[in-house]
């Protein structure tokens, strides 16, 4: 078993901002949705066998403990560049040995990403 896909979830009409964070700040590529699929909203996002899906859901509250947590292989180029794109970073050390930190995509949903192994 493997997890397909991860489905965050988004307000309507603001995919432009989705666009601007997962490509544009993460750097993941979008995906063109199945035409089927389109009129429902939302966009879709990878980066080699990494995928997310961000839908629009009407009644809309972001996650602010259940989360995807992305492993990476430059944490602290990620941090920065974060930061700089005006998203707060959190380092957690609670775990030993694994270096990881949250932050929120532009709807409030947490997102944690950890050095990869």
């Amino acid at each position: 078993m493997r997890i397909d896909h991860v489905q965050l979830a988004m307000p309507a009409g603001l995919e432009s901002e989705a666009r601007a964070f997962f490509a544009g700040v993460l750097g993941m590529a979008e995906e063109e949705k199945p035409e089927k699929l389109r009129a429902r909203g939302g966009c879709w996002f990878r980066s080699g066998s990494c995928s997310v899906h961000v839908g629009v859901d009407p009644e809309f509250r972001p996650q602010r403990k259940a989360h995807p947590a992305f492993s990476v292989t430059n944490l602290q180029e990620l941090a920065i560049t974060l930061d700089a794109s005006g998203y707060a970073v959190v380092w957690d050390d609670a775990i030993p040995g694994v270096s990881r930190f949250y932050t929120a995509d532009p709807f409030g949903n947490r997102l944690e990403f950890l050095a990869q192994a």
